[in-house]
């Protein structure tokens, strides 16, 4: 897979430095022990208060240095990517941070993190800091197991322990709280595909049917490998195993968190679908969905319950200043406002106009005739579908015929418009219901229908871009309505097989999906929807 970086040993300093660029000024700063030593932390601290200081490796972006700031964290430690910190790292960090109210680790269970924050808090307790360590082991994927890994609900534990240090409680408060919330917490992933780590060869394990339950945030297998299956059916698995770890009754604070990958518009989609599935109704306070503690560009998301209660559900509320984490939110259903009344609710009855049933009738199935036509035009230089748009709208209209106000020109031209809208597809239903809407307002106001088939047409080509020359049914259209304008239609259907005729010359395009096309495949064809156009007047005409 591809990446953007300039040198593999250098990708973590280099995000680092881009972090501190674009965070506000004076809020973080960075030890000047790169590239071995890399410790975030906050510009504004003074050691008056604990300190909270967490990290691992990285790779886990915006976790940790996203959340150093007021009300979190007052330093990341961060290793290569998914690399422990060394021991010289964290203690360099403690050293850096802590004053006489003493510092507080929140560590992820993971062997080389228990190891090297253990050692570097031992070794600062006998430089005399105070220091206490809390280990977050929140993933449920396999509960048999003795040491569970720690993973997204961390950052249940780095808000907790910010929000107590930072109303400046002593050690032991801040410890004990935050102990006791990583006891509650359970944690849950899934994933669509692995990672792929820059500079690495990457060797796809799952099958395009396949996903992976309980996975961890390094890249490594799931407990088990699921069949690809709906938002719901995954969601409602997890929320099964989930289930198992709450307290019924209780409320909880859930956190929806991003893996790397997931488009934004899938992420809300799964918020909806959690929060409708049975874990829903206990939860109270949502954070997400965001990218929080990701697993570089892993295609999927991890969702994380916390107990709450009235301490845990201020800690969790309180803002903070790191611009990555995100404000939780009190769950709710989903408000609906009253849409304002349809204006078309009040259309005229159904009235009686031979003429114009007439001309309705003789355009329609011209159109519905010309669809096999229309169409093998198009494939030359579009998809081959303008036949079956235009017939597909005709075919409408007809059908609504005995419910138009024909008596009543501007409201069947109305009427037409918004027929055209909702039955024909693409751009072509949209502009030609631009075209009738336009032309019925013009015709309200003036009472000329040739002045307002010209008006429409006006609007019609200010939103859609063409013009004439551009090679499209503007090129029969123009001249017809011109013509129609100051004699027949006899000499409108003249004006509008000339502008046909023109296109067969045009070997550039200038709009549609004829423009994408070369001049080769253009030579010689006239444009289908400039035929449409001539082959209705000449039907009008009664030459068709």
């Amino acid at each position: 897979m591809k990446h953007f970086f300039n040198r593999r040993e250098s990708i973590v300093t280099e995000a680092l430095d881009g972090l501190l660029r674009t965070s506000p000024p004076g809020k973080l700063a960075r030890l000047d022990s790169y590239p071995d030593i890399k410790v975030v932390l906050r510009a504004d601290w003074d050691k008056s208060k604990v300190a909270v200081v967490s990290g691992g490796g990285a790779g886990h972006e915006p976790s940790h240095a996203g959340f150093v700031g007021r009300g979190l964290l007052t330093a990341a430690v961060s290793g290569d990517i998914f690399a422990s910190p060394s021991v010289e790292a964290v203690l360099a960090a403690i050293r850096a941070v802590t004053g006489a109210p003493g510092c507080l680790l929140v560590v992820k269970n993971y062997t080389g993190d228990r190891l090297n924050f253990g050692l570097a808090a031992e070794r600062a307790r006998a430089e005399g800091f105070d220091v206490e360590m809390v280990i977050v082991a929140d993933d449920i994927a396999l509960p048999e197991i003795d040491q569970p890994r720690g993973v997204a609900g961390t950052l249940f534990v780095h808000k907790i322990a910010g929000h107590h240090a930072e109303a400046g409680d002593d050690l032991a408060t801040v410890a004990r709280a935050a102990r006791a919330a990583a006891a509650d917490i359970a944690s849950l992933g899934v994933s669509l595909a692995s990672c792929s780590i820059p500079g690495q060869p990457h060797e796809a394990r799952l099958g395009a049917e396949e996903g992976e339950l309980g996975l961890g945030i390094h890249g490594e297998p799931g407990v088990e490998r699921i069949a690809l299956q709906g938002a719901e059916a995954i969601t409602a698995l997890m929320a099964e195993r989930l289930a198992a770890k709450l307290t019924p009754g209780a409320a909880y604070a859930l956190l929806i968190n991003n893996l790397g990958a997931v488009p934004p518009l899938e992420m809300s989609l799964i918020a909806d679908t959690v929060l409708r599935s049975p874990l829903g109704s206990q939860t109270r306070l949502v954070i997400g969905p965001a990218a929080l503690m990701t697993a570089l560009n892993m295609n999927g998301f991890s969702l994380s319950l916390l107990r709450l209660d009235a301490a845990r559900e201020l800690a969790l509320s309180t803002a903070v200043e790191p611009l990555a984490w995100r404000p939780a939110v009190e769950c709710g259903p989903v408000r609906v406002v009253r849409a304002p009344a349809d204006p078309r609710a009040a259309t005229p009855p159904a009235s009686a106009d031979a003429a114009a049933e007439a001309v309705i009738r003789t355009a329609c199935a011209t159109l519905i005739a010309l669809e096999e036509e229309l169409n093998r035009l198009d494939a030359r230089a579009g998809d081959g579908d303008t036949g079956s748009t235009v017939a597909t709208g005709a075919r409408a209209i007809e059908a609504r015929l005995s419910t138009l106000p024909l008596a009543d020109r501007a409201a069947t031209l109305h009427a037409i418009g918004e027929t055209l809208g909702q039955a024909m597809g693409g751009s072509s239903g949209v502009l030609m219901s631009i075209f009738f809407t336009a032309s019925a307002k013009a015709l309200r106001e003036n009472g000329d229908l040739p002045a307002a088939l010209l008006a429409g047409l006006d609007r019609m080509t200010f939103y859609g871009g063409a013009s004439l020359g551009a090679r499209t049914l503007v090129d029969s259209l123009d001249p017809a309505l011109k013509a129609l304008a100051t004699a027949d239609v006899t000499e409108a259907a003249r004006a509008a097989h000339q502008g046909a005729e023109a296109t067969k010359a045009m070997t550039r395009a200038r709009a549609g999906r004829a423009s994408y096309v070369g001049a080769r495949d253009l030579e010689g064809s006239p444009d289908p929807g400039a035929v449409a156009v001539a082959r209705v007047f000449a039907a009008l005409a009664g030459r068709g």
